[in-house]
């Protein structure tokens, strides 16, 4: 059986950690590169052992010997390069968020589901075992409460990508999608949402904080940032059991559980099980089986997710 053959659309930071997890995963490897660049696609290429470098995504998918697109451009490029993947039959993992608005988001799923390709947002929180792990434990009982932050001191600079609004900048999209999706995966969606924060210069969100309120009292505290550093963890704290998720509680090394009427539990992960390699494995799996969508990481709770993600920023307006 040949190995899943993967193509690489962009050449940034994530391309590369995500590449290099592709080329580590037994039965993968990365097939080609494409980006704007076609140095930097070579370069790339280089690096992970891919036979192909293209000068542009469309060509990138194009590509007969690739499976699978994973999309790793800037928010505002997705939905291009998604359109390309889809429109060639190739299956589509990309990265989070899914687009850079809610418009570009139901257009891309739109596609997919009319071709029948496959498409999934690239999540690797919910493929992380240790966040599998709590979001599965029934010793929790009723989870009630979900805080979590996530932020870090970014200079500003409107040509950076985390502040320029034409490449999808702003707090939220790139930051806060952790804490409030981690609310999303164990609480749903919310009654009713609270947000407050400010606005950079040029319009983009800066930070904000958000008050979620579910059915019966449940509620999640969520918060974001690029004007401060945040503790970057996560507390779940449900009618029989507590977990607390150290930083950084999106990708977690380790997670203690404890209770009224339990000894203490620590988990730790297992490196070589890390949220990239889940995520990689679904896209594989679901190819197989020929799936167009994932359970871990339906389509619908990625557009719900867009959808309250801009409620969020109306609100800071």
């Amino acid at each position: 059986m040949r190995d899943f053959a993967w193509g690489i659309a962009a050449t940034g930071g994530i391309a590369r950690t995500v590449g290099a997890a592709i080329a580590a995963e037994p039965g993968m490897r990365v097939a080609a590169v494409g980006s704007r660049n076609l140095g930097r696609a070579q370069a790339l290429a280089a690096t992970l052992g891919a036979e192909s470098a293209y000068d542009s995504y469309e060509r990138l998918c194009a590509d007969p010997a690739v499976d699978a697109i994973y999309v790793a451009t800037p928010h505002a490029q997705h939905l291009q390069v998604a359109e390309a993947a889809i429109a060639a039959g190739k299956a589509v993992l990309c990265e989070k968020p899914l687009a850079a608005t809610v418009d570009d988001a139901e257009k891309m799923v739109r596609l997919a589901r009319e071709a029948g390709v496959f498409l999934m947002e690239a999540m690797w929180m919910r493929f992380n075992p240790l966040i599998r792990k709590i979001a599965s434990d029934e010793r929790f009982g009723e989870i009630r409460s979900v805080q979590a932050s996530f932020g870090f001191s970014m200079p500003y600079d409107p040509a950076h990508r985390l502040w320029a609004p034409e490449l999808g900048g702003g707090a939220l999209l790139d930051l806060g999608i952790y804490p409030f999706g981690l609310a999303q995966l164990l609480l749903g969606m919310p009654l009713e949402m609270q947000v407050t924060g400010s606005l950079a210069p040029n319009g983009v969100d800066a930070e904000a904080a958000g008050m979620l309120r579910y059915p019966g009292g449940r509620h999640a505290l969520v918060a974001t940032s690029l004007l401060g550093n945040y503790p970057n963890q996560a507390c779940v704290v449900g009618t029989q059991m507590r977990a607390d998720i150290q930083a950084p509680f999106w990708a977690p090394q380790r997670i203690l559980l404890t209770g009224p009427s339990m000894e203490p539990e620590e988990h730790l992960l297992d490196p070589a099980d890390n949220g990239y390699a889940g995520e990689l494995r679904e896209v594989r799996a679901a190819t197989a089986e020929g799936r167009t969508e994932s359970s871990i990481m339906p389509l619908d709770e990625s557009l719900a997710m867009m959808g309250l993600l801009a409620d969020a920023r109306r609100q800071l307006a």
